[in-house]
């Protein structure tokens, strides 16, 4: 059962990856004919990953809440504005430590995640209504610290930290070769992970994809990988944005993948009762998902505040909505207990290509939030036509 999921997953994240390529091409296609520039431009490609790094550490942190029974968290947008008020209260106003700013502002995003995971796991009060009134909480709680007003600029040495680029070099022929390079070890290190993979399931009689769709995903994968890094490297180099989000998206698919509490967040989703009967403490379970949340929220606040080097009081609106979205276009169940993360970062990239494809184009803000509205319910109501189709045969 455990093994049949695990393919279900991974043909729905390569689905997911086609669909993603297709709708890149197409947008290329029509923003090229109509002379507006290219959706591959180096800049461009360098915007993407910047403007769209607040919804692949939200998603990661999403995916978990859905995993444990088709649950959300609405109040991510406002635990963004309060989190990022209080960044820049610290930062700027106050003129505190930028590490100690950091760690305080990490721990309320936690304190907040943890607040509401009690009243979910331990009072079982509703995850909506839960972060519903999280969401009006958090949001006047970011309006009274800000007192309507922005608080901006924020110092070189705090945005450095998140909006400058690798390596730290003028020189346009260097940032080219170290940025070719740093993909190309990527490459190698990918492929010797999923050949390694492969064998290491196929050893314990792990149910395994064929070897030439294996190899076929690795290379072009790599090439994917090579033509974004060059793309980088045209620009200025690495975001230190990315090694961050690396390191989110690396760390959290380990722990859902192969750690005893990351299983455990899909055995609640699949059956919560026989989960219990299990031994998994269920209520455990709900509270980390819920107290992560809060967590990465306060991460995506110190990224979000970075980059538009301001703390706003209409800061993380929607955010909810775009974390959301990415995680059921990307594979992950309205029920639980299916889902991954390397699939909510497709999603994720899936939004992001969505927005900047439109906005190239011209397309007018509201066409732009009806279309994402259709792709998201297309992608539920498929997932919930093959439970369906499954069901029956």
């Amino acid at each position: 059962m455990r093994h049949s999921l695990g393919i279900k997953d991974t043909v729905k994240k390569n689905s997911m990856l086609i669909v993603l390529l297709a709708t890149m091409v197409l947008f290329q296609v029509l923003i090229s004919s109509s002379g507006r520039g290219s959706l591959f431009a180096p800049s461009n490609i360098s915007n993407l990953i910047s403007q769209n790094s607040y919804v692949v550490i939200l998603a990661s942190g999403m995916l978990l809440c859905i995993l444990t029974g088709g649950n959300i968290d609405l109040s991510v947008g406002s635990v963004v504005a309060l989190v990022g008020a209080l960044a820049g209260t610290l930062v700027v106003n106050l003129h505190w430590n930028i590490y100690l700013s950091i760690v305080i502002c990490l721990l309320t995003g936690l304190a907040i995640g943890a607040w509401q995971g009690f009243w979910i796991a331990y009072v079982r009060i509703p995850p909506f209504i839960t972060t519903l009134a999280g969401m009006l909480l958090w949001r006047g709680v970011a309006l009274l610290i800000l007192n309507g007003l922005t608080i901006s600029p924020f110092p070189a040495e705090y945005t450095r930290y998140f909006n400058s680029f690798l390596p730290n070099t003028e020189d346009a022929a260097t940032i080219f070769s170290i940025t070719v390079i740093v993909g190309v070890v990527i490459c190698l290190i990918y492929g010797f992970w999923a050949l390694f993979d492969r064998y290491t399931k196929k050893k314990k009689g792990y149910a395994t994809e064929p070897l030439a769709i294996t190899l076929v995903k690795v290379v072009l994968l790599s090439v994917a990988v090579l033509v974004v890094f060059s793309l980088l490297g045209r620009h200025k180099g690495v975001p230190v944005v990315l090694i961050l989000l690396a390191v989110i998206v690396l760390g959290y698919s380990y722990f859902t993948a192969r750690t005893v509490p990351g299983r455990h967040l899909y055995a609640m989703g699949g059956n919560e009762k026989a989960a219990k009967l299990s031994g998994v403490d269920t209520n455990r379970v709900l509270f980390f998902a819920y107290a992560n949340m809060g967590f990465l929220s306060a991460v995506a606040a110190l990224v979000g505040v970075a980059r538009f080097n301001s703390a706003a009081p209409t800061a993380g609106t929607n955010y909810e909505m775009d974390a959301i979205g990415s995680c059921f276009i990307g594979g992950a169940s309205a029920y639980g207990g299916t889902g991954t993360i390397g699939g909510a970062i497709i999603g994720a990239i899936f939004m992001g290509v969505l927005n900047n494809g439109m906005s190239i184009l011209g397309i007018d803000a509201n066409w732009q939030k009806a279309v994402k509205g259709i792709v998201v319910l297309a992608a539920v109501v498929f997932d919930v036509l093959s439970k369906k189709r499954a069901k029956s045969s």
